[in-house]
């Protein structure tokens, strides 16, 4: 079920068949990186992730990480929504994209949908991003989507500090 549409892209919530897509979307040299090694290598992984992650998400809260797509063709290019964290007052948007899906605004421009929908259809005052430091790339974005930093907050790995960056519903 397509949730949002842009001009480019549509955003639906993820199904056991995209377990495939999940393998490799959390085995990129990016999520490695900046999200963290899942342990995700073969299907029976991606869809036990998927169970207890995204699915259950759309069940306990009404949202969560959705599949990203070209409308023109089907291609996955990458995850984005809304997740509830225990720790914030609201939701915070997540993304990661393939590698290939990077540079093309891609982000930008379902990321930005998202955020509409937060405030106008979920009805959120506040919505939230979490990101690491070092990872410019988000940062750029989160910061082109109006949110501004917030605070800091200890991570899952021992030593590891979050940026949190948050934006109001009034811009």
């Amino acid at each position: 079920m397509v949730i949002i549409e842009s001009e480019r892209l549509c955003l639906r919530q993820f199904t056991a068949a995209d377990a495939d897509f999940i393998i490799v979307l959390l085995n990129s040299p990016g999520w490695l990186k900046y999200i963290g090694d899942r342990n995700i290598s073969t299907r029976q992984d991606a869809l036990a992730y998927l169970d207890k992650g995204p699915l259950t998400s759309y069940k306990k809260n009404e949202l969560g990480l959705c599949l990203v797509q070209l409308k023109s063709t089907g291609e996955p290019l990458g995850m984005c929504g809304l997740l509830q964290r225990d720790y914030l007052d609201g939701p915070d948007i997540g993304f990661a994209f393939l590698p290939q899906s990077q540079g093309y605004g891609y982000a930008y421009e379902i990321a930005t949908k998202v955020l509409a929908y937060g405030f106008t259809t979920l009805r959120h005052n506040k919505l939230f991003a979490i990101t690491l430091p070092a990872n410019r790339r988000s940062i750029n974005l989160i910061e082109k989507l109006g949110m501004h930093f917030e605070s800091r907050h200890a991570g899952k790995v021992p030593g590891e500090e979050l940026s949190i960056y948050a934006r109001s519903a009034q811009g």
